[in-house]
């Protein structure tokens, strides 16, 4: 049984993983790099759909994921980016994602829709961002009563 206060920082650390990976596949597509786009091995045409646009927000929500900034909206609309991409490009190729070439879109779609459900974790911008937004609690005296 893990601890219950490994939860957040495991938790974290998915969510760092997730959007790392992510914003790689962007990055890649985007500019070139890392092995470049999947199917050309070259940066795919700035605004061309809906490869670019895919890539763009894979570099995006993976970079906000990654930190942990606006975690919950990146996080959907990361989900909703793979469930496209599963759907429109690799389940007309069979509905099997071992047939289809299709786990890495469920798997990212999965991911980021728990990341979405469960938040970013103890280490994300968002909860330091929450600590200093919560108001400053101070000990008050108890008035007197008389007696």
């Amino acid at each position: 049984m893990v601890p219950a206060q490994l939860n957040g920082p495991v938790l974290s650390l998915f969510r760092m993983v997730t959007g790392l990976l992510f914003l790689c596949h962007g990055a890649a597509s985007l500019f070139g790099v890392l092995g470049g786009n999947p199917m050309t091995g070259e940066a795919l045409p700035v605004g061309e759909w809906p490869g670019w646009w895919a890539a763009l927000i894979q570099l995006v929500c993976g970079a906000l994921v990654l930190v942990g900034l606006l975690t919950r909206p990146a996080a959907l609309l990361a989900s909703g980016s793979m469930a496209y991409a599963y759907f429109v490009v690799h389940q007309p190729d069979g509905p099997l994602p071992l047939r289809n070439g299709g786990e890495p879109a469920a798997l990212f779609c999965w991911s980021f829709l728990l990341v979405a459900v469960l938040g970013p974790g103890t280490w994300a911008l968002d909860a330091l961002l929450a600590r200093r937004r919560a108001p400053v609690t101070t000990a008050t005296t108890r008035p007197s009563v008389p007696a």
